[in-house]
């Protein structure tokens, strides 16, 4: 598997792109976490209502059992008592409600924020990067045997601009037609060098 050119200048730029779709992703990610950890923090006044809700309504509760025990207006001020307790969860579950919402929102909102930087990557570039590596494994192979030459000769034929290939031999298709060696070897150096790859 040939993962970078055999041309030193572009194998260093195919490394720095690499080495910056990494830092590109890792960045990313990290800015997700930093965003799920301020939405994080909408929590903390449902949690704080929550708290004081249930320790209000508690406390009702409380004074609601005591205050029923008294004689003559124990049962009229239980009531009222009890009612305000139930008020007081109500407050508690909305806090509950709020913290919920804000853990949803800090689950969501992160992955959004993911979808369009990770999407290029993972959907453009890095099958780019895979259909370079396969090309150029394929090409080191073809390059080793003397059929695989003439067909990156012949690809080299079909593919290379008529005015490189008129440089190489005045009438090169002819020159190929004969196996002329230095012919199939000059369309195989021409066709690997698009590639970034070496003549042998």
């Amino acid at each position: 598997m040939r993962l970078y050119v055999e041309r030193p200048v572009v194998a260093v730029r195919q490394v720095v792109v690499d080495l910056v779709m990494i830092l590109w992703v890792c960045a990313w990610v990290r800015v997700a976490f930093w965003l799920h950890g301020l939405l994080e923090m909408l929590a903390v006044p449902g949690q704080q209502l929550e708290k004081f809700g249930g320790s209000l309504a508690d406390n009702l509760a409380e004074a609601s059992s005591k205050v029923d025990g008294v004689p003559l207006v124990g049962g009229d001020l239980a009531g009222p008592l009890a009612d305000a307790a139930d008020s007081a969860r109500s407050v508690a579950g909305a806090g509950q409600h709020q913290q919920d919402w804000v853990h949803e929102l800090a689950v969501t909102m992160p992955i959004v924020l993911l979808i369009v930087p990770l999407g290029l990557v993972f959907f453009v570039w890095l099958p780019l990067r895979v259909r370079g590596i396969r090309r150029r494994s394929t090409m080191v192979a073809l390059r080793k045997s003397v059929a695989g030459r003439d067909l990156l000769a012949l690809r080299a034929l079909a593919r290379q601009p008529l005015g490189t290939l008129s440089r190489l031999h005045p009438d090169i298709a002819q020159a190929w037609r004969q196996g002329d060696g230095s012919a199939v070897d000059a369309l195989v150096a021409l066709e690997l060098r698009g590639a970034g790859l070496k003549a042998s």
